[in-house]
């Protein structure tokens, strides 16, 4: 097995990288400086040889006056400058001339330089540049030390080797600090983070939010939006728990009143017994659908959007098939034989039969239930669930969709949880659809869903 890595921060990884690339850009950079200077001043080297060379040739030394002549006018430093003079003329009366030292050098042959031209290495004078010229009968050879130029190339060489280790001593300090003022916000962030992970209801709190840097502070901001929501959600959840016990206690308490009565006079009066036992599966008929509905609101909340290309003619007729035998109202069906959109089949029949089982509650049972598929010009896809009852208030509508809601007027005349509608905008919103209400005339509700031609995926899978 592995053992685990060392945890790095960000500060340290920084740190290791950003050294990295300064010391390789001062070397690199040294590096280049030194080679520029050498070229330039080899080439200086280079200049004056090719000078000096053309003032021996100019001078033409075939004596020994013409070789002193030279010598006196001539500015040449021999302490760097080697010349020597090799005459093969046939009346040459003598046919070597050396200047100070220049017998020393070819006392032993020079070592040339690998790759540089010109360039000679002798013991005991270091690095010499040679060049040979001839010109009537007379060769011209100088050696010239590039011990000067090594000097100032020297002087070059310890001051960038001081600018590096300055630059190795300073930098892991600057970028010390500058690695601090990056990652301290994160890392209060992080501590910060810990902290509210350990609170019983983390989304009370809020994280700090930095002025700098801003990547850091649209950090801090969206963290702080995503813990709003879980607040949210947090407190959404606790209202629908504390919700649906209220519902739960209700039937429950029937059903025990109810019971603890046939226990207690039941032998005495056995005409309470079949009273209460209507009562006793009336409560638990309205507890069973509770629990249905609280295990749909889950499944809901879970559903794995799995968009095709579904038919919701078929769809609404099939829902109509299951829903009749339900309720007593006849339910119509106007639409085309056939009308194909990309969408969640499952999460539309859920919403259509929560629309048909709501309009079934507060309709007469005479009156019929109608179903109309539409399709506009921009594709768009309505289903409308139109029915003939006392109509939802104004001032209601904008609570329906709450979970658990009921209005005053039915909560006790007509049987219901409240969590139809809540479960059909949920799904609605899962499936990129919208659900609008409006009155239906002269009286009754129409709940409409619209399906878009193309959902939308990325705020389908958001929800």
């Amino acid at each position: 097995m592995k053992k685990n890595k060392e945890k790095q921060t960000s500060a340290s990884i920084m740190l290791r990288h950003l050294l990295k690339m300064m010391v390789t850009f001062t070397l690199l950079f040294s590096l280049a400086i030194i080679l520029a200077i050498s070229h330039q001043l080899l080439t200086e080297v280079a200049t004056n040889s090719e000078h000096i060379t053309h003032s021996l040739k100019k001078t033409k030394i075939d004596s020994d006056h013409d070789w002193h002549y030279w010598r006196k006018n001539s500015t040449l430093d021999t302490s760097y400058s080697y010349v020597y003079v090799h005459n093969v003329r046939k009346n040459a009366a003598v046919e070597h001339y050396f200047s100070p030292k220049a017998d020393d050098i070819l006392a032993i042959k020079p070592i040339k330089v690998p790759l540089i031209s010109n360039l000679y290495f002798r013991p005991g004078f270091g690095l010499l540049y040679h060049r040979l010229v001839y010109s009537d009968g007379i060769y011209y050879t100088l050696w010239q030390s590039l011990s000067p130029q090594l000097a100032v190339l020297n002087r070059i060489i310890l001051v960038t080797l001081a600018i590096l280790v300055l630059t190795l001593i300073t930098t892991p300090l600057y970028i010390k600090r500058l690695t601090r003022r990056l990652t301290d916000p994160l890392t209060e962030l992080s501590e910060k983070t810990k902290l509210i992970n350990s609170l019983k209801e983390p989304g009370t709190s809020q994280l700090p939010v930095p002025v700098q840097p801003s990547e850091v502070t649209d950090l801090a901001t969206n963290f702080n939006d995503l813990l709003t929501v879980l607040g949210k959600r947090q407190e959404q959840k606790e209202i629908f728990i504390l919700n649906a016990a209220h519902e739960l206690r209700t039937p429950i308490a029937t059903i025990r009143s109810n019971a603890q009565l046939i226990e207690r006079h039941g032998h005495a009066h056995p005409e309470i017994i079949d009273q209460s036992v209507a009562y006793i599966t009336e409560e638990s008929r309205a507890m069973q659908q509770l629990i249905d509905n609280l295990l749909t609101q889950i499944r809901a909340n879970q559903l794995v959007v799995d968009f095709q290309r579904v038919d919701l003619t078929v769809i609404i007729q099939e829902t109509i098939n299951k829903v009749q035998k339900s309720i007593s109202q006849p339910i119509i069906f106007n639409g085309p034989a056939s009308l194909a959109v990309t969408s969640h089949g499952g999460a539309i029949e859920q919403i259509l039969t929560n629309f048909i089982m709501n309009a079934g509650k507060y309709s007469p049972t005479d009156q019929p239930i109608l179903i109309n598929l539409n399709q506009d010009d921009s594709g768009t896809c309505t289903i409308a669930v139109q029915d003939n009852g006392s109509g939802i208030k104004e001032a209601d509508k904008a609570h329906v969709f709450e979970h658990f809601f009921r209005s005053d007027e039915v909560r006790s005349s007509v049987p219901g949880t409240g969590l139809g509608l809540p479960i059909s905008a949920h799904l609605a919103q899962v499936i990129d659809g919208t659900i609008t209400i409006r009155d239906n005339h002269p009286q009754g509700t129409i709940f409409q869903l619209s399906l878009p031609a193309t959902p939308n995926l990325s705020s389908s899978s958001s929800s």
